[in-house]
């Protein structure tokens, strides 16, 4: 059964911080809080872990974002142009997923057979601190619920009940948002909303 673990957004306890960034470093795989619904997270360096997420997600287009701690992260794993960065900037840490060309850092495993990748830096202090301390992206997906049982995607202990099988650790960071990120791509000269959610653009 997977370990459940209370932490406030606000101030993430440095020791329970720690615990999971060890645990994504033995290829775990987590479900933690952002700023929309809650999300499976594995670190991209572990392709055990990111396979492991893939199917837990029945992710079979292998379609999967990476979170990020800040620009610079995502700078090292994506080409971001000037007008990008500003762009990135204005609207980060936010509910958004930005598709960005991958750089040669992206495992294939993760991207399968694309070059693009979905970004996050989550407006949320819980998975920014542990990608900051792990130096390295985590490889994401929301979790959602088929049934359209709502409390399953933004009651944590719920979900402790239904994945405590399956995940290594549960994040308790609150009652999470059944809204989605709003989802841009920035491959094209232009940003191009393809998905309107939780985050507004500036």
């Amino acid at each position: 059964m997977a370990t459940f673990v209370k932490i406030y957004p606000q101030n993430p306890n440095e020791r329970e911080i720690e615990r999971i960034v060890k645990v994504l470093r033995a290829d775990g795989v987590i479900i933690y809080p952002t700023d929309g619904v809650y999300a499976f997270g594995c670190s991209l360096q572990s392709p055990k872990a990111v396979e492991r997420l893939a199917k837990l997600r029945d992710k079979s287009d292998k379609n999967l974002s990476i979170v990020c701690s800040d620009i610079s992260m995502a700078d090292r794993f994506t080409k971001i142009d000037n007008w990008q960065f500003k762009l990135l900037k204005r609207n980060t840490p936010g509910a958004f997923t930005f598709l960005l060309e991958a750089s040669s850092k992206v495992p294939d495993r993760a991207l399968g057979g694309r070059k693009v990748v979905g970004v996050r830096i989550p407006d949320n202090n819980i998975p920014l601190t542990i990608v900051e301390r792990l130096d390295f992206p985590m490889v994401t997906a929301s979790v959602k619920d088929d049934d359209e049982i709502v409390e399953y995607t933004t009651d944590p202990e719920l979900l402790l009940e239904r994945y405590g099988d399956v995940v290594d650790v549960v994040i308790d960071g609150g009652y999470g948002s059944v809204v989605p990120t709003t989802l841009v791509d920035l491959t094209a000269d232009e940003p191009e909303i393809l998905r309107q959610g939780e985050g507004e653009l500036k």
